[in-house]
This record gives C-alpha cells, sequence and structure tokens, in this order.
C-alpha cells in the first residue's frame, strides 16, 4: 500500500469512535494497521444501520484499510499472542484505560523491554496526572464537562444540547494521529520510542478555551470568559430559507452596506471597524439578522459573490453526497466490498504530491485477518487452530 506512512506496522487495540477514527487515517496514509478486536467485536459493528450482522455504518467508515485479528486478551495466552507483535510493530495505540492495560500484562514498561523502538500511544478520558485519571468518559461526558453543551445552549439562554457529531471522539482523534507521527519522526532522531498520553477531557478543554477563556487569560482576570462573537454565529432566516453569511473585515462591511444602498452606515462608528463592531456587536447582527430576511437566497447569493462577501448554502448532510464541489474533486470513493457490495466513502481530505496514499482495504469482517496475522508472527497452523478451537483467537 501507498502512502507517507508505508511500512509503518501499527497495532490497534482501540474500539468505537475516537481511536478507530485515528487508525483510520494512519491506515489511510499508508500504516498496515492491525485492529486487534475482542471476541464479540467492537460495539460499533452492532450499530445499524448496517446489510450484514456485524458491519454496522459506523464500523464500516471507520475501519477501512485494516487487517482484523479477533482475540481474548483476558486469555494468558493472548498475551503471548500480542507480545509477539510487539516485537516488530512500530506503534501500539490503545483506549483501554491504562490500569487495565497494566493488568492484562500490556503496560508500556513491559512492552518498551521488548521493543525499545515502539510508540505507545494512550487516547482515554482523563490524563494521568489528575485527579480524575481511571474514570470513564465518552463523548457526551466529555462534551458537557468541557462546556460544550453550554455552549450549545447559547451560554444557558436554551436548554443545553450536545454537537451532534462525535465532536469529543474525533477531535480527540486528531491529536492521536499527530501524537504517532511526531513521535515517530522523533525516533527517527533518537532511534528510542516513547510513551505518549492523549487524553479526551484535555484535548477538548484545550479547544473549548482557545476561544473562550478571554477576560480569565489574565492574572488577575480583567473579565469573564467567552467570544461575543460567536453566540450570533448561525444561519440567516431569508425570505426562502436559510443562508450562511459572514461580512467580517472592513472592507467587506464597506463593499456590503454600499451593496444594499446603505451609505449613511458606512463612516458610521458602529459599522466602519473592527473595534467599533465588537463594542455594538448586538446592534450589528441585528442588523444584518433583519435585513437579510428581506431577498431570497438566490438574490443574496448572486449579490454577496458579485461583491466578494463569503457566502456559502446551508446544505443538509444529505446534500453533501451531491456536492459539486465535493463530487467534482473525486472526494467520494466507490468501493466493492466482499460482503456489503458497492459502497460509498469519503477519501482523506489531503492531496500529496509525492507520496499519495493509494487503494483502501475495504473495513474487514470480524477475525477476518487473524491466521495471516498469527502466522507472520511465527505460529503454525496447529497452533492457530488450537487457538480457535479453544477460544482464545476468532477466525470467520
Amino acid at each position: 500500500m501507498a502512502g507517507p506512512l508505508s511500512g509503518v506496522k501499527i497495532l490497534d487495540l482501540t474500539t468505537v469512535v475516537m481511536g478507530p477514527f485515528a487508525t483510520q487515517i494512519l491506515a489511510e496514509l499508508g500504516a498496515d494497521v492491525i485492529k486487534v478486536e475482542p471476541l464479540e467485536g467492537d460495539n460499533m459493528r452492532h450499530v445499524g444501520p448496517m446489510k450484514t450482522p456485524g458491519m454496522g455504518h459506523l464500523f464500516v467508515n471507520l475501519n477501512r484499510g485494516k487487517r482484523a485479528l479477533a482475540v481474548d486478551l483476558k486469555q494468558p495466552e493472548a498475551r503471548e499472542v500480542i507480545l509477539g507483535l510487539v516485537r516488530d510493530a512500530d506503534v501500539l495505540i490503545y483506549n483501554i484505560r491504562p490500569a487495565a492495560m497494566a493488568r492484562l500484562g500490556l503496560g508500556y514498561e513491559a512492552l518498551r523491554a521488548i521493543n525499545p523502538r515502539l510508540v505507545y500511544v494512550g487516547t482515554y478520558g482523563y490524563s494521568e496526572r489528575g485527579p480524575n485519571a481511571g474514570r470513564a468518559a465518552y463523548d457526551d461526558l466529555i462534551q458537557g464537562a468541557t462546556g460544550l453543551a453550554w455552549l450549545n445552549s447559547r451560554e444557558g439562554e436554551a436548554p443545553p444540547g450536545y454537537v451532534p457529531v462525535n465532536m469529543a471522539d474525533r477531535l480527540t482523534g486528531l491529536h492521536a494521529v499527530y501524537a504517532v507521527t511526531s513521535a515517530l519522526f522523533a525516533r527517527e532522531r533518537t532511534g528510542e520510542g516513547q510513551s505518549v498520553e492523549v487524553p479526551m477531557f484535555e484535548a477538548v478543554a484545550q479547544f473549548v478555551l482557545g476561544d473562550h477563556l478571554a477576560g480569565l487569560s489574565y492574572v488577575p482576570p480583567i473579565s469573564g470568559t467567552g467570544y461575543a462573537r460567536l453566540k450570533h454565529r448561525r444561519p440567516y432566516r431569508t425570505r426562502d430559507g436559510w443562508l450562511c453569511v459572514l461580512v467580517y473585515n472592513d472592507r467587506q462591511w464597506r463593499r456590503f452596506l454600499e451593496a444594499v444602498n446603505r451609505q449613511d452606515l458606512v463612516d458610521d462608528p458602529r459599522f466602519a471597524s473592527v473595534g467599533g463592531r465588537a463594542a455594538h456587536i448586538d446592534e450589528v447582527y441585528a442588523f444584518l439578522a433583519e435585513l437579510l430576511q428581506t431577498r431570497t437566497n438566490a438574490e443574496w447569493t448572486t449579490l454577496l459573490e458579485a461583491t466578494d462577501i463569503p457566502v456559502a448554502p446551508m446544505n443538509t448532510v444529505a446534500d453533501l453526497v451531491t456536492n459539486e464541489h465535493l463530487t467534482g474533486g473525486g472526494f467520494f470513493e466507490r468501493e466493492e466490498h466482499p460482503t456489503e457490495g458497492e459502497l460509498r466513502a469519503p477519501r482523506t481530505p489531503t492531496d500529496w504530491s509525492a507520496t499519495k496514499p493509494g487503494p483502501r482495504r475495504p473495513a474487514p469482517r470480524l477475525g477476518e485477518h487473524s491466521a495471516d496475522i498469527l502466522r507472520e508472527a511465527g505460529l503454525d497452523d496447529a497452533r492457530i487452530a488450537d487457538l480457535v478451537q479453544r477460544g482464545i483467537v476468532r477466525t470467520p
């Protein structure tokens, strides 16, 4: 398989969304990702819609490009299987709690003794440095704990709600990707692997506080939290629907006001400068919201594009499948899956001039590659058959 990570071998002991999203990206970039699953499979295998039991849509979309090994890690002989794979692995990534990894005999020091070049990446709820270490964490809990649910309520103006994507999982997964690649780069310089922690709570807290720490950035504080413009961020109602518009800098506001025949406001201190608009932000956005209701989406789009004001439609998720920019740019790939038939999948959004990622394997069936992976680890067919017979390893 081509790609910038071609030749990198990754043991993926993650399930659900956060870890699999990270390792899917790494697989797209060419790494050989071995997905190690429990005998019953990743939970996402069983979340529909699906055509075939055990091949739910989330699993299929999070696990392309990987090979699958199904093994009961609670069995002592399973540990020996993993240790055999660790010997020539570049990366092990997991989202089991660290204490559980230690109980399985798969803590960092134990694996480092076998392979000192191993990059060992743990991605889980809370940092081991704080009092919440070891606590269970899921996307909903982290969204609430980091203020996202409160922000989604317009800072208490409406009932709180979670962002309707697995934002905490996927955001933390992106941190895990650069943790893996950066640690591999460091290893090239030092010859040594290392252990890296990627906690969800801290990752999302950093994300939220980047916009909202505000006056608490200073010691002592000079004001409260928040970024005033963000509470106004929403599509605007027009005469026949909704439209996404952002009149942002001084030049754009001048052009916009002239285009809508409001020259009287061009030099108005409330509109003329970024400082003036910030000081009167509620008035400015109320003016814009009221004005946009006077014309249709098509009329506004024509006018705003002609004056180089940022504008975009408010698409549904289904609209993305036929979006002319995505389809015209080759964003969607079609693949033929051995059990699911033809599938549509978004490709990696990055483009490479030299180490271009190549075709990916389809998402694996549970235990699909167990036998092949164990042979690579030095087990013969009789030993593999014995492990399967005794319920330690699963094949399709």
